[in-house]
Formats: structure tokens, sequence, C-alpha cells
């Protein structure tokens, strides 16, 4: 067999609504056996040595310095819906389904494998997240929703876990900041392991009309050089006190330290991005409105970047 013909017969097998591109090393965190990006992508970088963004104070003050950190996902329900950002996960037997979009000249056509019956968030951003595990590709939609001639949503954006591309600059993604959402939530499993080795997604009220790398896209028409822009990524202070928080909570503190937060759309100030999970304790995780914004510093994430359309970093 020619290479071509093995290569398509490769592709054949696995079914995917878009041909698989395993490039870079898999060894980020995973999920159901695939990476959620390469171990030195931007996501999984730690940023506790980089230096602190002279503007730093500003940022924190204009999310609100006073203002506590929130846990946008726990157990159980709210307002009829799980408590955070669910994900689904898809096989070559999930059928690919079609996808029209509000704002298609910034959206991947697809088609989407959705699988029946696919979680979704509640509230008003109704986020549709897929993990296909065969090609190891990472499917997002924002304001999703099915149709009798399809489903139909916002935007939409296809991310391959083994690799480090990037949205085209000005893109949107599902979120405003044109990056992917599950790398940056929290899941109960790596709690339970007892360690989060990525940054965490947060929201901001405010935002500048700008983004910084490896973000794509802004939401803002607002020029004020002190709202943070897109992409800005923050830490907890190292000299932070974490010994007396609950058992849950101070892994996601230490994750902040390490790793930080990063800023990917506009909603409440200091809501952490999380999967829904009934094995969550609610108690445990409202210990982090003992968190202020006040508490945290935002880094220079410039030196990590090698490549300005590659979410690839330069490792500390």
């Amino acid at each position: 067999m020619s290479r071509r013909a093995a290569l398509l017969a490769a592709v054949l097998l696995l079914a995917a609504c878009v041909a698989a591109d395993p490039t870079g090393p898999a060894t980020g965190p995973e999920i159901a056996g695939c990476p959620v990006f390469p171990a030195d992508h931007f996501w999984n970088t730690p940023v506790e040595d980089l230096p602190v963004l002279a503007n730093s104070a500003a940022y924190v003050a204009a999310i609100g310095a006073d203002a506590s950190f929130h846990a946008d996902f726990g157990s159980g329900t709210w307002e009829g819906a799980p408590i955070g950002i669910p994900y689904n996960l898809a096989d070559a037997s999930t059928p690919c389904q079609p996808v029209s979009f509000a704002y298609d000249d910034e959206s991947d056509p697809g088609p989407y494998p959705i699988p029946a019956g696919a979680a979704i968030e509640g509230g008003e951003d109704r986020h549709l997240l897929i993990l296909q595990t065969d090609g190891c590709i990472l499917y997002e939609l924002y304001d999703a929703e099915p149709g009798a001639d399809g489903w139909h949503a916002g935007s939409g954006a296809v991310f391959y876990l083994n690799d480090y591309r990037l949205r085209p600059a000005g893109w949107t993604s599902a979120d405003a900041a044109g990056l992917p959402i599950l790398p940056g939530l929290v899941r109960y499993e790596e709690v339970a392991a007892g360690e989060i080795r990525h940054a965490i997604r947060f929201t901001a009220p405010r935002t500048a009309r700008r983004y910084l790398w490896p973000a794509r896209h802004y939401a803002s028409d607002d020029d004020d050089p002190n709202l943070p822009p897109m992409g800005l990524r923050l830490r907890l202070r190292a000299d932070f006190d974490v010994g007396s928080f609950p058992p849950q909570t101070r892994v996601i503190l230490e994750a902040m330290k390490k790793y930080g937060i990063v800023l990917a759309d506009n909603g409440s100030p200091w809501y952490i991005g999380g999967v829904p999970d009934e094995r969550w304790d609610n108690d445990d995780l409202s210990s982090l409105s003992r968190l202020k914004g006040a508490d945290f510093e935002a880094v220079d994430t410039a030196p990590l970047q090698l490549e300005p359309d590659s979410g690839r970093a330069r490792q500390p």
C-alpha cells in the first residue's frame, strides 16, 4: 500500500467529522486517553516565576480588587441545570451533525459529532463541548440549540489537542477570547488526584479592545489602557496562605499559584470555570469567596511566546 493510500485508510477508519492531525507530543493533562494539549502548551505551562506586569494593579482594580472569587461549578443543579460547563465524549460511531452559525465568518464549519442527549451548559451561554476520543479533537459551540433542520449556534471552533495551532487572528471561538474552553476548566478527577496541571479559565465584567497571545479576539469597544485584555494571565500571590482552606479548594489554590488563571470571556468578576460533578463539595468550593482580586497579580506572558500563531510556550 502506498503512503497516500495508507493515510486515506487511516482517516476513513477514524470516521471523524474532521480528519485527525496527530502532531506534537501527547504529554499534557489527559481526558479519556487524549492529551488536553501538549505539556509545553500555553495552558499547561507554569507561570510562578514570570515577572509581574507594570500595570498589574490597574488590571486587578478594573476587575475588582475587593470582589470575591466564585466557583462557577459544583454539584447539584441551579435553575434546573447542572452547575458548570459539562463536556461530552464522542467516538467514530457518533453521528456528524451539520451546524449553522450566527457568526459563520469566524466559525469552523464542521460538521460536529454531537451525541444524542448531549449535555449543554445551562444559562444564557449554552456552551456545548465535545471531545472526540478517536482523533483527540475538541469541538466547542457557543449558544448551541438543536433544531428541526440541524443544530444552530452563535459560533463554533475545532481544536486538535495534539497540536499548537491557534485560531486565525481576530477570530472568536466558543469563548470571547478565541481560546478553547475545556483546557481551562477545573475537573473533579484532577482535584481528587491532588494536582491541577493547567491554568484556569475566568471571566471579568469589563475588558479592553485588545488581546494578548495566545488569545485571538476581543469583545469590547473600550480602549481604556487600564482595562484587562483578553488572554490576560494572573496568579495567586506566592505568599498567600492556603493552609486554612478545605481540601478541594486548596488544590485549586495551588494551581492558581503555579499555573494561574486566564481571562477568557466577559462575565461576573472572578468567576472560575469548572465541570459539574456530583462529587464536588459545594461548601468546600464556597470557601473560594475568601479570595479577593487583590490577592492576585497579573504576569507578563510575553517571554513564553515562541511564535505568534502557535500555543507552544517557552518552558521555565
